[in-house]
């Protein structure tokens, strides 16, 4: 049994974690920190937990965190992660950072996405970026792993098929993706956060600027074996949770893209064996709804002879395959387990 804690624990992707490490036969979880609730129960924050055998939190203390557990997650926020991995490699700790500390290998990006300086770099150079289903091998013998963003994860698995194989052009690439209200976190209150500024609106944010499009452009990249830039625009959604990306992609100059058929074969041969991406047969669209509270990622795939363009569509549960689910995905690899252990509850539905 693994010893296990979490940092930031009262935020939305900490409890999320708490949520599923409950039910993983694995782990126990041992350690939780949170400065807000300090001395208190994690039901206090989320009375769903009422009833569960948990830790109090603590205010975050080294010496404390690696006396009560082996492996850790960070969940607190960006910045944090790099102060607090120094110390726990140091006594010989695993730590998966969820918000984005280690995901920019360039550091000047970095700087200019996050306003910050790098304070770990060497730990950066190490860290695993890990979409468990592209980078098993390397997530397997890490120490420190740098889980995705959500709407990263979504376009990467939506893309990597097509840019593995240079099935499309790299130079057109269009992604447009539509989150819950959730991805902000639960931290820090904000107006634009607020019900009566959310509800019945559907609004654009962060366009060509949002943080996730250099981690998709990365990570895309590596697939491709050159450089890859593209358009990333976020929307935001009067619901709680869930993302749905839609990518768009044109054949190469000269070239007519593959059928729908084609196209479907190629995505299903390449998630061949992985077990949380499901790519939905011709004429079926995913919906977030059918992934709620899951690690699953749903594809639809389609060819349009018209325009010569591939649309991809990619429905994940932003707090699930965007974060903790995720995250628990990428323990379990570190651990030697079963990548599916803990994960296989199907969607929370209607």
């Amino acid at each position: 049994m693994v010893r296990v804690g979490i940092i930031g624990a009262s935020g939305y992707a900490g409890a999320e974690l708490v949520r599923y490490l409950l039910a993983h036969p694995g782990v126990q979880i041992t350690y939780l920190a949170s400065g807000t609730y300090e001395g208190k129960s994690l039901s206090d924050a989320y009375p769903s937990f009422l009833g569960q055998d948990l830790p109090l939190c603590e205010k975050w203390d080294i010496e404390s965190a690696a006396d009560k557990a082996d492996f850790f997650f960070q969940a607190q926020g960006n910045g944090v992660g790099m102060k607090v991995a120094p110390e726990l490699m140091e006594y010989g700790k695993k730590l998966i950072d969820v918000p984005a500390d280690f995901r920019l290998k360039n550091l000047a990006s970095h700087k200019q996405f996050y306003g910050m300086d790098h304070t770990a770099p060497e730990l950066l150079a190490e860290a695993v970026y890990a979409v468990p289903e592209l980078h098993a091998d390397q997530i397997a013998d890490a120490r420190i792993v740098a889980n995705p963003g959500c709407y990263a994860t979504s376009a990467i698995l939506a893309l990597a098929p097509l840019v593995k194989s240079k099935a499309v052009s790299l130079e057109s690439i269009i992604v447009d993706s539509k989150s819950g209200v959730s991805g902000a976190g639960r931290s820090k209150l904000a107006v634009s956060g607020m019900f009566c500024e959310v509800n019945e609106g559907f609004k654009a944010y962060a366009v060509s600027t949002h943080r996730h499009t250099p981690e998709i452009e990365q990570e895309l990249t590596l697939l491709a074996g050159e450089d890859v830039a593209l358009n990333f625009t976020p929307h935001l959604i009067p619901m709680n949770r869930g993302i749905l990306s839609t990518a768009y992609a044109s054949a190469g100059q000269g070239n007519a893209i593959p059928s729908t058929s084609e196209m479907v074969a190629l995505f299903k041969e390449f998630y061949a064996g992985k077990t949380f991406v499901i790519v939905l047969d011709e004429d079926q669209q995913p919906c977030t709804k059918n992934v709620f509270g899951t690690n699953f990622a749903h594809i639809g795939v389609v060819s349009d002879q018209r325009t010569n363009r591939v649309i991809v569509t990619c429905a994940i549960d932003n707090m699930g395959k965007g974060a903790a689910g995720q995250a628990v995905q990428n323990m379990n690899i570190m651990l030697g387990l079963d990548e599916t252990t803990g994960l296989m509850s199907p969607a929370v539905y209607p």
